[in-house]
């Protein structure tokens, strides 16, 4: 698969992630994916759904800054809006397995309010 192809994926799983289409997100991802954060270690796809889908309700955009994709793996960052006015940045490292996403590891960034940076405690 070509480069161009992994870069649809993700915007259909950041698209579909912010129209809140779990289907749509539960068929790009592979049967044995697993998600990993700074709260999450390696988890499933059955334990991403409990634990990181509700998040899509709160999502109001997200915006891809940048897409690098080498190989079966790519670098994704973007910002995010979600309600109450938050906005945050985050790279995501992606993993392929043929044309579907087996894991994804994701950075944490910056949070803003207003466009103005918030400290975290």
């Amino acid at each position: 698969m070509h480069d161009q192809a992994k870069a649809d994926i993700i915007r259909s799983l950041f698209t579909a992630y912010k129209n809140r289409t779990r289907n749509v997100v539960e068929d790009l991802l592979t049967d044995d994916f697993t998600f990993t954060s700074p709260y999450d270690d390696a988890i499933d796809k059955t334990a991403y759904f409990e634990r990181c889908w509700p998040n899509s309700e709160r999502i109001k955009q997200h915006v891809l800054e940048a897409i690098f994709i080498e190989g079966d793996a790519a670098f994704v960052t973007y910002s995010c809006e979600v309600e109450g006015g938050k906005q945050f940045r985050n790279t995501e490292f992606f993993a392929f397995d043929a044309d579907r996403i087996a894991s994804v590891d994701v950075y944490f960034g910056a949070t803003y309010k207003d466009g103005v940076f918030v400290k975290q405690a």
